[in-house]
């Protein structure tokens, strides 16, 4: 078994949790307006990305540019993961490849905890990309209590490019945001992803015992 195996039904009965569908998440994130950069990049690339309409092309084309940009924001400080083969636990089917991870270190070449977004690409079956997403975020929750780092909460993204969908796991709830976010409303998205990254930083900050940390982008 695999991220990409596991069900809706998965995740009660072999991974033990409970699933929340009736809140909205992240209702404090402030708006953050796109880049100029990304604003040409979205209306030159977007159009292509949803004629092309594979993963692939909708991954590369908008959603890739979408998280460098949140990346940017804030000061180019999160480590981010392409791609790559992330293999925690076996026995419970958490192996495979995520399309995206974040970090909370700045590490580029090794995937260190702590772990915060887990962003799972799909073409248009957004509903199918939960359990997967979900699994990849119980994977990162426990791949930081090994590292013993105590985060609360690891955030979760299933997207099309043109739709995005965000998810929260703390303890065995987890969470799947009401709202489903278009990408004409892309200073929302961005403000969403800046929010979860510094909110990550201050949670790291103040568990670690080191206080507030000054977070650039603010």
């Amino acid at each position: 078994m695999a991220y990409g195996d596991f069900s809706f039904e998965d995740l009660t009965n072999k991974l033990g949790l409970t699933l929340l569908e009736d809140e909205s998440l992240h209702p404090e994130a402030e708006p953050v307006s796109p880049s100029v950069h990304l604003s040409a990049w979205l209306d030159k690339y977007m159009p292509l990305a949803t004629a092309i309409n594979t993963e692939k092309a909708r991954s590369e084309l908008i959603i890739l540019p979408m998280l460098l940009e949140a990346r940017d924001q804030l000061g180019d400080r999160y480590g981010f993961f392409s791609g790559r083969e992330f293999n925690v636990d076996k026995e419970r089917g958490l192996v495979g490849v995520c399309d995206f991870l974040m970090s909370l270190s700045s590490e580029k070449f090794v995937i260190k905890a702590p772990l915060v977004v887990v962003v799972e690409a799909k073409n248009l079956d957004m509903v199918a990309g939960i359990p997967q997403c979900i699994a990849e975020m119980v994977a990162v929750q426990q791949f930081n209590q090994c590292a013993a780092v105590d985060i609360p909460s690891v955030h979760g993204i299933v997207s099309t490019g043109t739709n995005w969908r965000f998810l929260k796991l703390e303890g065995t709830t987890a969470w799947v945001d009401l709202r489903e976010y278009l990408i004409s409303d892309v200073s929302r998205i961005l403000g969403v992803l800046c929010h979860i990254l510094r909110k990550g930083q201050r949670d790291l900050a103040q568990r670690s015992g080191k206080g507030p940390q000054i977070l650039l982008g603010q």
